[in-house]
């Protein structure tokens, strides 16, 4: 982009829509949202890039827009990764100190984490991205960051994210074919979770649920680390797709009736509510109906509790029960509509809430949404990867070392 790196660029090519977010970086080391700009997609199915030429349409004029917003060319963004066949899997990694002094290094750690990215995976896959999670020195478990300490056994625990090739080459191929170079590629978990969660709830547990249109994914962060992702493929239009058939509409006009008058959980609304009436327009040239928007709700609460009976029985089949996890954080398009929060805290039976991107300044109201989460978390690895960059040419300029920059520098690998 213009002015060197002082500007950052992300984009999230969704189902829906795609959308590109220009963020400054400040002397002060902030970052300031300074464009946004937000396209319909109609290259994607459940996350993955299955028309290249209208997902570059997509991206092109998703990005001429936040052009004309921040006055800046954008040449070059991060762009983040998803989909329903990304797969996720813990490893182990295991390296010896063969050094007189015995003291740990950079190196070391990369080494071992190398190692314990040495997994198989299908000759269709790749891996995408390596996060590391804890570091055991000669059996004392639980270190963020082992540089310094003295041991003969380093070892490595990782979350290993892999991804069919194709798909990740066909995103960067339309991000290419749209005028850009692709910096780099952040898996939508890391997204996530790094614009949503604070810091006590990386620590203490929380698992951040994305509900896109096609696709549905979660993410379970605990002592600062990501420790389990999956993907199911259920999200928001499957609720626009019950309307249309259970009342007979048009999808579109389905779409607007959820947006506008979906409820998750009739316990909700109270009497006048119940009786209100919602014009349903009919198929063909029939005239429209009226619906109950009770009626409307007992279509949408089933779909909403299979979506989430299908998020506790992952975390369940992960270990990761009640009492480990502080908190449920809801993310994407389909979280916001009214219910969907009272639902998840109904059957995961945790506290739960809408999660609101953050850790960003600028132009906040435009990316106050749910539906931004991924979108500037991309942006946000963006900028803490040029922090890095800039603390590591302080170092090289004898600068002293700051205590926990190597563990940071890891989690934004």
């Amino acid at each position: 982009m213009a002015k060197g790196q002082r500007h950052i660029a992300a984009i999230d090519i969704g189902t829906t829509e795609v959308r590109t977010i220009v963020g400054e970086m400040t002397d002060a080391d902030r970052l300031e949202v300074v464009g946004i700009g937000r396209q319909p997609s109609r290259g994607v199915r459940k996350g993955v890039v299955v028309n290249i030429e209208a997902t570059v349409d997509a991206i092109r004029q998703s990005v001429e827009e936040a052009e004309l917003m921040s006055g800046l060319p954008i040449d070059s963004a991060y762009v983040g990764i998803g989909g329903v066949q990304l797969r996720g899997m813990n490893s182990r990694g295991v390296i010896a100190i063969s050094r007189r002094n015995r003291e740990i290094n950079e190196e070391d750690v990369f080494r071992v984490i190398d190692q314990a990215r040495s997994v198989s995976i299908p000759t269709d896959r790749e891996i995408v991205d390596v996060l590391p999670q804890e570091f055991t020195v000669d059996g004392q478990d639980g270190i963020g960051n082992p540089i310094g300490f003295l041991g003969m056994r380093l070892e490595a625990a990782v979350h290993v994210v892999s991804s069919p090739i194709t798909a990740r080459q066909n995103v960067i191929t339309s991000v290419n074919r749209a005028g850009m170079i692709v910096i780099d590629t952040v898996v939508n978990h890391v997204a996530v979770a790094e614009s949503t969660l604070a810091a006590d709830e990386k620590e203490f547990g929380a698992a951040v649920v994305d509900i896109g249109s096609e696709i549905t994914s979660l993410t379970i962060v605990y002592r600062d680390a990501i420790r389990h992702t999956a993907v199911f493929p259920i999200g928001g239009a499957h609720f626009t797709n019950d309307i249309a058939v259970g009342v007979r509409t048009p999808v579109p006009e389905a779409e607007r009736i959820k947006r506008t008058e979906g409820c998750a959980l009739a316990g909700l609304m109270g009497d006048h509510e119940r009786g209100h009436v919602v014009e349903v327009p009919s198929v063909g040239a029939k005239q429209p109906r009226m619906l109950s928007r009770q009626l409307l709700c007992e279509i949408l609460q089933p779909r909403a509790e299979e979506l989430f009976t299908h998020v506790y029985d992952e975390i369940q089949r992960a270990g990761f029960d009640r009492q480990i996890l502080s908190s449920v954080v809801l993310v994407g398009g389909g979280s916001m509509m009214e219910g969907m929060v009272d639902v998840a805290e109904q059957i995961l039976d945790l506290p739960a809430r809408c999660g609101l991107p953050d850790f960003v300044g600028g132009l906040t109201g435009e990316v106050s949404s749910p539906a931004l989460a991924a979108a500037v978390g991309v942006m946000l690895f963006g900028f803490h990867k040029q922090i890095n960059l800039k603390k590591i040419h302080s170092l090289k300029d004898g600068a002293p070392r700051q205590a926990g920059f190597f563990k940071r520098l890891f989690q934004q690998r």
